[in-house]
């Protein structure tokens, strides 16, 4: 990694696959630059943005409808490697969000290809917000990836460093790592999609986030979805921070959800996880989680949508095992009750 810190570094400061504190703390923000103009072997660089691609067409879709207004953002809980849960999946969230994040499964690290997964999920009526991780690609590995999420027209994708394989269920895989989450954003506005990036405001250093986000932004990333926080006040904060220092980007904060105990328990597992005060504990005493976390989703979405820069919100989070198709209905469910979501086309 080039541009640290992740967003895997715990609350303390260490990393999350190992007790030693993160390299990154204590340097000061890497600044982003643009690749070199050509490769010591002759071979073509990728585009510098001076040289602006072509919009893929669900670049183009999804900015368009930016401009209508703040959009919803669901995670996709199908299970990996079923195609059947993907496509039921999808279609329980067609039309009640604007686009679905497909990340990796939250107990897998074997995932279809991201693009194979969109072309499902959009068959069944749902724009793909694709996740693109740097663990298990090299460079040339994602740029055919990349072209191919062109192709079936993704709404826009989603680079993340990614989870080290020591986490999840293949320890014995080999982290590739060849590029870094702002490497990977560079590379995906060169192939002419829109790109988003994650920032954890809550995690260390907590006072160089901002910063690094900037970096991203000059790296060629356009929205930011920011992690986990504390709520609203800590979100605006870091957002009036970012914009001090010359950020532009659309902002779309993650908002729990949380049905049932297993659900709680999934979240829970997230490494940067902050949570307003007395979230989890207030769902999971009512007489029914299912509302009552239906309930407090929406009403921190919309205090989330009044910040300024706002441009949308995640309904994050995800099921236990044998409980993705009611949890998508959960999830349909908020998107109703937040009542933004359009038709996207």
């Amino acid at each position: 990694m080039t541009h640290g810190p992740c967003g895997g570094v715990t609350l303390a400061g260490a990393c999350e696959v190992s007790p030693a504190p993160c390299v990154f703390l204590d340097r000061a923000t890497v600044r982003w630059q643009p690749p070199v103009p050509a490769r010591p072997d002759g071979s073509t660089p990728a585009r510098p943005l001076d040289a602006p691609p072509a919009p893929s067409a669900g670049a183009e879709r999804m900015r368009a409808l930016l401009t209508t207004g703040p959009v919803v953002v669901a995670d996709f809980p199908a299970r990996a490697l079923d195609a059947g849960s993907l496509t039921a999946c999808a279609r329980a969230l067609a039309g009640h969000v604007d686009a679905v994040l497909v990340g990796d499964a939250g107990n897998a690290r074997v995932q279809f290809p991201p693009s194979y997964r969109a072309h499902l999920i959009q068959a069944a009526g749902v724009a793909a917000w694709s996740g693109l991780t740097c663990r298990d690609r090299n460079r040339v590995a994602m740029e055919g990836e990349l072209a191919a999420l062109a192709h079936v027209g993704v709404a826009a994708v989603h680079c993340v460093t990614g989870d080290h394989t020591l986490s999840g269920h293949r320890p014995d895989a080999r982290a590739v790592f060849d590029l870094d989450s702002s490497q990977a954003a560079h590379l995906a506005r060169t192939a002419g999609l829109l790109v988003s990036v994650a920032e954890a405001p809550a995690t260390p250093p907590v006072g160089r986030r901002p910063q690094r986000l900037l970096e991203k932004m000059r790296a060629g990333a356009e929205i930011c979805f920011v992690n986990h926080a504390g709520g609203a006040g800590p979100v605006g904060e870091f957002i009036r921070q970012a914009q001090d220092l010359g950020v532009t980007m659309g902002f779309v904060p993650c908002i729990p959800i949380v049905v049932d105990r297993e659900s709680a328990l999934l979240l829970s597992s997230f490494t940067s996880l902050v949570l307003p005060e007395g979230y989890l504990d207030g769902i999971l005493a009512a007489p029914d989680p299912l509302a009552a976390g239906i309930r407090a989703a929406t009403e921190l979405a919309h205090a989330f949508l009044a910040l300024d820069g706002v441009v949308g919100v995640n309904l994050s989070g995800g099921p236990g095992p044998g409980g993705e198709l009611a949890f998508a209905e959960a999830l349909a469910a908020v998107g109703d009750r937040i009542g933004l979501t359009r038709a996207t086309g």
